[in-house]
């Protein structure tokens, strides 16, 4: 690496004080791969603002986005997801309190995690998700406990106020009668809620 190339965790590292935050520092190396091209996680995070962060496996790191209203199954449904830095490999299987005072307060929950599996095309030409995101296009296959098949992510925004659209896409797994955020609130590693991985923290 050269010295003018940024480290792609400088930013997370940088807003953490790791010596008062059980969050993982990013130094132990990678874990994940999920099967297909890589990991995805979803985590449930009741911080100031409550939301959802979406992070798909990509190049080493966990690119991130904070989904408001979480993800959906209703292929009608278009999600706001605002990027925000990437995460280590190692971040996919965090819950527990971030200390009040920290950036991002609050309690986090693995909502949902699994494999994906990279789809992303250009004409008939299969397209690397590094050089997709870079487009402002992806698609791709989840193969999780509770989301199975095609999701995309687009942005609809650029420059400092980045945003991106995640939507189901039609067949595996599209129902536009669930509404699993709020009926399977769960922990997928640890069948904890909120409250509960907050009172085991306390």
């Amino acid at each position: 690496m050269s010295a003018t190339t940024r480290h792609p965790l400088t930013e997370y590292q940088r807003r953490r004080h790791f010596d008062r935050t059980t969050e993982p520092s990013g130094q132990g190396g990678p874990r994940g791969r999920g099967a297909g091209d890589g990991l995805f996680v979803i985590q449930h995070h009741a911080a100031s603002t409550d939301h959802y962060d979406f992070r798909l496996e990509v190049d080493g790191v966990l690119k991130s986005w904070a989904v408001p209203k979480g993800p959906s199954t209703d292929p009608r449904d278009r999600r706001l997801a605002v990027p925000t830095e990437d995460h280590p490999l190692d971040y996919a299987e965090f819950e527990g309190t971030i200390p009040a005072g920290e950036y991002g307060g609050g309690t986090v929950l693995v909502w949902d995690t699994g494999g994906y599996t990279n789809t992303t095309r250009r004409g008939d030409a299969a397209v690397s998700m590094a050089d997709g995101l870079a487009r402002g296009h992806v698609t791709f296959a989840l193969d999780g406990a509770k989301l199975t098949g095609g999701y995309a992510l687009t942005r609809f925004r650029g420059g400092d106020h980045e945003a991106w659209l995640l939507v189901k896409q039609d067949g595996e797994g599209a129902d536009a009668r669930r509404n699993p955020v709020s009926t399977q609130t769960e922990s997928v590693l640890s069948g904890r809620d909120l409250d509960e991985i907050a009172a085991d923290a306390r």
